[in-house]
């Protein structure tokens, strides 16, 4: 199975303009998510799908590939669709532009995973950490079977309880890490909209389980954290100190 990892960054964030190339530690956040996935596939296999020029440069100026797509995609998903079609690979992986703490081999197990049934998507979780919140609407939270099975993923505090005792002690969080084949993201993009639920949660693997595919989870390391806005720049740079010794 020819495996690559593509990027999707989008320079026009609703939520954070210009996100991919924010500065951590110097250094913009995209190359620090190409660098890991390198580590994972192999820099010849690693692609960044933009509909920015500035980000372009930025990718092909440390030595990483590009593939320029629309400003008229719905999701990242639906950008990584559109490059897909210009790839020549059997797995996609994606690699959200904002997970700069992902280690490489998670990366490889979720394409292990997807290569070991090509019927099913595959997307990461991990626990939230005690330094969440779970009830934050920045973070999506999964529920899934106990064998793996995604049930659904909400941006409220899921799994929910009638009886105290029964509040979660933990609750399990999306990495953005995903697992495609192109027939798959085709399909997705020909979907042609945001489903419903996808809209409302604004999750959106959601339309890929409202047009009836299985989706199973991934259990990657603890300690994945996301920049969603701008204050998560600083909790996040700790962490790249804490682990590259910076």
């Amino acid at each position: 199975m020819k495996t690559c990892v593509l990027i999707p960054a989008r320079y026009a964030s609703t939520r954070y303009p210009g996100k991919p190339l924010v500065n951590l530690l110097g250094k913009p956040m995209v190359l620090w998510c190409a660098e890991l996935a390198a580590r994972a596939v192999g820099r010849e296999h690693v692609y960044v799908a933009t509909e920015d020029q500035r980000i372009v440069d930025v990718v092909e100026g440390a030595g990483f590939q590009a593939v320029m797509t629309s400003s008229a995609a719905l999701t990242g998903t639906d950008r990584l669709a559109e490059a897909a079609e210009k790839l020549p690979y059997d797995i996609f992986i994606n690699l959200q532009g904002d997970e700069p703490l992902v280690d490489p081999e998670d990366i490889r197990a979720i394409a292990a995973r997807k290569a070991q049934d090509m019927s099913v998507i595959v997307n990461g979780f991990t626990w939230i950490g005690s330094e969440e919140d779970p009830h934050s609407r920045n973070i999506p939270k999964v529920v899934a079977t106990e064998d793996g099975r995604l049930l659904y993923m909400s941006r409220a505090a899921l799994p929910g309880f009638k009886d105290e005792k029964c509040a979660p002690i933990r609750y399990k969080k999306q990495v953005c890490i995903y697992a495609f084949t192109r027939d798959e993201l085709r399909a997705f993009a020909r979907f042609g909209r945001k489903s419903e639920v996808e809209a409302c949660e604004d999750i959106e693997i959601l339309r890929f389980f409202e047009m009836g595919h299985s989706i199973v989870v991934v259990e990657t390391k603890p300690g994945n954290l996301a920049v969603d806005v701008p204050a998560d720049v600083a909790p996040v740079e700790a962490s790249l100190r804490r682990i590259w010794g910076l």
